[in-house]
Parts: C-alpha cells; sequence; structure tokens
C-alpha cells in the first residue's frame, strides 16, 4: 500500500536527517582514527586504507548515499506534482541491498563484537559507533516496514544482494596477509577477530565457518528484505 504524500514528506525527512548523521559519525570516527595515528607516527595511508575496509564503515557510507539519493528522488517528484509512485528500480534494488547489510551489520557487531577492542589504539567514539551499529541498523529495519513508495522487486535480487559481501570477503582476505598491522606490528592486518585465521587453532578453517554462518544470515536477510518489499510494494516488474 502506497502512503499519502505527507508520510512520504515526513519519512523523506527522517531518512535525510539519518543519513546526515551517519555521515558524520563517518567523518567523526575517521578524524580520530586518523588524528591517534599521526600522533603515534603511524602510516595515515595504511590507517585511512584500513578505516575504509571494515565493513561497518562501507555499508554505512553505502547506506547514507541511498538514503540521499531515495530522498532526491522524493523531492523530484513532488516538484513535478507526480502521483503516487513506487521507486525506480534500480533504486529499490540499492535500498534493500543497503537495508541487509547495515541490518546484519548490526546483529553481527551486537552478537559478536560489543565490548571486543579490535586493537590498540583504536578505541570508537561511543556516540558514533552506537550510531553505526545500532541506530543505523534500527533505522532502516524500521524503514523497510513503513518507508513509503516500496517497489516489489523479483527474487533474483537476493543473488544481487550477495555480490558486495563476497567482494569484501575476498578483498579481505587477500589483503590481510599484506599489510603491516599499524597499531601492533603484526605482518598480518584483519578488521575483524572472526576474519583473522591467526586467532584460531585450525587457522583458515575456522574463519570458513564464521564466514559461511554469516553468508546464510545475508542470503536470509537479504530473502527478508525482498519478501517484504514484495508484501508491501506494488507488483511492478516481479517475478
Amino acid at each position: 500500500m502506497l502512503r499519502t504524500p505527507l508520510w512520504s514528506t515526513v519519512w523523506s525527512v527522517l531518512r535525510a536527517a539519518m543519513a546526515v548523521t551517519m555521515i558524520a559519525a563517518i567523518v567523526a570516527q575517521l578524524i580520530e582514527s586518523m588524528s591517534r595515528a599521526a600522533g603515534r607516527g603511524d602510516d595515515v595511508a595504511v590507517v585511512g586504507t584500513n578505516f575504509f575496509s571494515y565493513f561497518t564503515i562501507l555499508s554505512n557510507a553505502a547506506a547514507a548515499v541511498v538514503l540521499l539519493l531515495v530522498v532526491g528522488w522524493h523531492v523530484a517528484g513532488a516538484r513535478r506534482g507526480d502521483g503516487p509512485r513506487v521507486e525506480p528500480r534500480g533504486l529499490a534494488v540499492a535500498l534493500v541491498s543497503v537495508s541487509t547489510y547495515i541490518i546484519i551489520t548490526g546483529i553481527v557487531y551486537n552478537a559478536l563484537l560489543r565490548g571486543v577492542q579490535l586493537y590498540p589504539g583504536t578505541e570508537p567514539i561511543p556516540w558514533s559507533n552506537e550510531t553505526l551499529h545500532l541506530v543505523a541498523p534500527l533505522f532502516l529495519l524500521v524503514d523497510l516496514f513503513v518507508g513509503p513508495h516500496r517497489r516489489a522487486l523479483p527474487w533474483k535480487t537476493v543473488g544481487i544482494i550477495a555480490i558486495f559481501p563476497i567482494v569484501w570477503v575476498v578483498y579481505t582476505l587477500i589483503r590481510g596477509p599484506l599489510v603491516i598491522n599499524p597499531s601492533t606490528g603484526d605482518h598480518w592486518w584483519y578488521p575483524y577477530p572472526f576474519l583473522n585465521p591467526h586467532n584460531f587453532d585450525n587457522g583458515y578453517g575456522t574463519v570458513v565457518l564464521y564466514i559461511i554462518g554469516i553468508a546464510v544470515a545475508i542470503i536470509a536477510i537479504g530473502a527478508g528484505t525482498v519478501w517484504v518489499g514484495r508484501r508491501r510494494g506494488r507488483a511492478v516488474d516481479a517475478a
């Protein structure tokens, strides 16, 4: 069911506010991390690259951009005086994708990583950390159920959703042993402890198990986001 123009406007304002907050949280943590690195004499180029190698940062940045694009689409339609509409296909796919990534970020962090210090000297800013790992996931979850103009997408969209996490995991595992950890001096760097084979007796065996578990969760959540969209949206181009 499509929402009223007033609801669309109200939710667009909330989406814009959430996107700006997410960007502010990323920028604040980046500045803090780079400042600490410079103060310790670390290689700031490596630290900066490491920062943007976290799934949390990439997923939140992507979600913020997509939310702003959706808001822009709404504003443009409102100015033209368009009637009830559903999201363009590309925008709808992008929205269910980032919703999946953000929700899985919230689940993995709060289930596996809350309270865990990843590396010495990399303590997060509390408000930024909570925004990226709790507030944003909850907002995108609510957005899935109440956001206006949802398009019903085909089930093959789940395969599209899976592309980015696969690329990220491959990138992480290839890059990990090639980077010297600026905090510890180890000749490897992995963004999360469950991806670091040096943390386990059987090395990559346990890492693979974690990857499989998270992959199953991503596919399940991705299928869930598509299912909700198909239930809520109009049957436009649905399989």
